[in-house]
């Protein structure tokens, strides 16, 4: 076996001789960036061989490090005609172009394991609500100026013909075809789906893309494979790394993989101005992620993730695909490109689609969007004197780059103008102790307790108590929905709708709002514990608080219950404002008077005032698109030998004269009662039962919305079975 060769001139990297020049001197690289005028993180890429300095700047290099030349740096090695020379890493000051660009896919894994798709797709569906929801609320996680909201624009493409032939051109769509082809052969789910959406392709030649942008953002900092933003949205699996001060919406890291599940090719573009530079740069990061199932190519077996980037010429990744810095065109080409230089991220779904089935054409999915960003972030849009808008929303549609639908921003007072009033007016410092008017706030406060952290607090220490915060204000005539708590910590991203029980009869339609933790504007040490417990409690979809294996793992025996007592105090506190209530508010012919009358069995002279009678828990309503009204009525019944046989009719309550009856054209029970010809029968010992119905739009004598609706619940006639 030959000597090993020292290094010298002929055979030693540039990067070699800088580090060793560099040691001999007792300089530091940040030392060098300073005297060339360049940043640490360039120097760093010349002594990992990453990148190069141009010519001239090496002769200053030289003359700094070497003024003798007593040890002149390695010339440029060039490499034998027949010996294959890998792609080098455009130096930090120059943009790669496209053509130097290639797709990386994973090599299977050596033991044999095999994953038929990525598994954290799963966890959500792959519908434009949930995207939304997800995305955005990212974005406000990585909000940069507190003095400025996020700017997310949402915008959808539809590309044909020569304008979807130039976009798979630069992506590069011929080289990865062979991995989709392979990828479809597959009996599973993921691989039915490819095989779908590839014919579609073919088929129809027709591409949807969604693009998704933020601005006043992060982006995505960090190393190429260490520990930072990028390597947890590009590389990683259930790694969150927000950086928020524990103020963050997500907690799991699994938000991130809606985008790819929203694209029927599991395929995503990313394009990122960094709020802090890496190699010297901050525009115009780019890369893109494929998640395929497990495949063979031409007998290679791959794992299924793959890349789109420059070949990395660092020994220990060498063939894989890095990031790299995009020029002008090819973030045209690739759709990519950015409005001015703030930092944010752009993510591109290539293939984009509701799965859900309710939103398949371009308008459809324009409003859907619309739709979702104002239920899930509508408070976080409100501003007021105390604070301003955390975000600002738009969705815009394009057709082969043309304005198909313009611009529409997102307007909370539009689409929500009860709980935007009662929030603004929390911001404003303008709510009022009891109801008296018809557009006031009331405000109340809402306890929390907060159970130590294990190891934390003594066993019988309760916690420490978070006062949240409750308004209420009358509904608007034109909201669906009525009698709800919208519940929200952090960011004021919804959380859930918690519907207070057994309100009193007659009860005027409200809207509530709960702030909790960070929400509530406050950030002392109760409100940073609060906003920790919450979010331990919540699920992967941040949808309700509830038990959750973090809560009880991290948290004192007693975390749950001090959660179900909070949902009580919420609903005791509605109780409480109500019954303040001085003077009826004002409402509109479309608001819903939830009326529940119920005639008792045994009414009349020989009646026993023992025997009591059923009484309301709770009544859900709301009006659909075609008038119809549906209705959900909870009872409390008292004991009884004998069956209950209920006759709910519908009534509607109109302005003058007496009250129509309407047909039923849907009358179900539930576990805890029958319908059985028109009525509902409770068996006897049940104390609490719930029925639906759904009113019949041509027994209406007028539109569903421009009545209101009153529901009696007699006996039915015959009493009993």
């Amino acid at each position: 076996m030959p000597a090993p060769v020292p290094p010298g001139p002929g055979n030693e990297t540039y990067g070699s001789w800088l580090s060793r020049r560099l040691e001999h001197l007792g300089m530091s690289q940040t030392d060098l960036a300073a005297k060339v005028h360049r940043t640490p993180a360039a120097v760093s890429a010349w002594v990992n061989a990453r990148s190069e300095p141009r010519s001239d700047l090496k002769d200053i290099i030289t003359a700094l490090l070497d003024p003798g030349h007593t040890d002149p740096p390695p010339r440029a090695h060039v490499p034998p005609a027949h010996t294959p020379s890998p792609a080098p890493v455009a130096p930090a000051h120059i943009r790669t172009p496209t053509s130097a660009v290639r797709w990386h896919h994973r090599p299977a894994h050596p033991d044999g394991g095999r994953e038929y798709g990525n598994a954290a797709a799963f966890a959500f569906e792959a519908d434009l609500s949930v995207l939304a929801r997800e995305a955005t609320q990212n974005s406000l996680d990585e909000r940069r100026d507190d003095q400025a909201p996020v700017r997310v624009r949402y915008t959808l493409h539809e590309l044909d013909g020569a304008h979807l032939d130039a976009f798979l051109t630069a992506l590069h769509w011929d080289e990865v075809l062979p991995h989709y082809a392979e990828a479809c052969r597959g009996d599973q789910k993921v691989s039915r789906s490819l095989r779908s959406a590839i014919e579609d392709l073919a088929q129809e030649r027709r591409l949807r893309l969604l693009r998704i942008d933020d601005y006043n953002a992060s982006g995505l900092t960090g190393p190429e494979y260490g520990d930072g933003r990028f390597a947890a949205v590009v590389r990683r699996q259930l790694d969150s790394h927000k950086v928020t001060g524990g103020r963050a919406g997500g907690s799991y890291g699994l938000g991130k993989a809606t985008l790819w599940a929203t694209s029927r090719f599991g395929l995503v573009l990313i394009n990122s101005t960094l709020s802090e530079p890496h190699e010297g740069r901050r525009a115009g990061r780019v890369i893109g992620r494929l998640d395929l199932p497990w495949h063979e190519v031409d007998g290679e077996p791959y794992a299924g993730p793959a890349w789109l980037g420059l070949p990395d010429t660092d020994p220990e990744h060498e063939g894989v695909s890095r990031s790299w810095w995009a020029d002008d065109d090819t973030l045209r080409a690739l759709h990519l490109d950015r409005v001015g230089e703030e930092p944010g991220t752009s993510f591109l779904v290539v293939a984009a689609h509701d799965a859900s089935g309710d939103a398949e054409s371009l308008e459809e999915m324009h409003d859907k969007l619309l739709r979702s960003l104002a239920d899930g972030f509508w408070a976080a849009m409100v501003g007021g004197r105390s604070a301003g808008p955390l975000l600002e929303a738009s969705v815009t549609t394009l057709r082969n780059g043309r304005i198909h639908i313009p611009e529409q921003r997102v307007d909370p007072h539009t689409y929500h103008p009860a709980t935007s009033r009662a929030l603004q007016a929390y911001l404003d410092g303008s709510t009022v102790d009891e109801l008296t008017a018809a557009h006031q706030v009331v405000r109340a406060d809402v306890p929390l307790i907060v159970t130590p952290l294990k190891g934390q607090g003594r066993s019988r220490d309760r916690g420490r108590e978070h006062l949240a915060v409750l308004l209420l204000t009358p509904a608007d005539e034109n909201d669906a929905q009525v009698n709800r708590v919208i519940c929200m910590r952090g960011n004021r991203m919804t959380i859930m709708a918690q519907r207070p029980r057994e309100l009193p009869l007659g009860t005027s339609a409200f809207q509530a709002v709960l702030l909790a933790g960070y929400a509530t504007g406050r950030g002392d040490e109760e409100v940073r514990l609060a906003e920790a417990f919450l979010r331990a409690s919540e699920p992967p979809e941040h949808d309700r608080w509830d038990r959750t294996e973090e809560l009880t793992s991290s948290y004192e025996r007693g975390a749950l219950s001090r959660l179900k007592e909070f949902r009580a105090d919420i609903d005791k506190t509605v109780r409480s404002l109500l019954g303040r209530q001085r003077t009826p508010p004002a409402a509109g012919p479309a608001v819903l008077r939830e009326l529940l009358k119920l005639d008792a069995p045994g009414k009349g002279a020989g009646a026993r005032r023992a025997q009591s009678f059923p009484t309301v828990r709770d009544i859900l309503a709301s009006v659909d698109e075609r008038g119809a009204w549906h209705v959900t009525v909870r009872l409390r019944l008292p004991e009884a030998e004998d069956p209950w046989v209920l006759a709910p009719v519908a009534k509607f309550d109109v302005r003058s004269g007496g009250r129509p009856s309407v047909k039923w054209e849907l009358l179900v029970g539930s576990e805890s009662c029958r319908a059985e010809n028109g009525t509902i029968v409770v068996a006897p010992g049940v104390r609490l039962a719930e029925f639906s119905g759904v009113t019949d739009p041509g027994s209406h004598p007028v539109r569903g919305t421009y009545a209101r609706l009153a529901i009696d619940v007699p006996k039915a006639r015959g009493g009993a079975e």
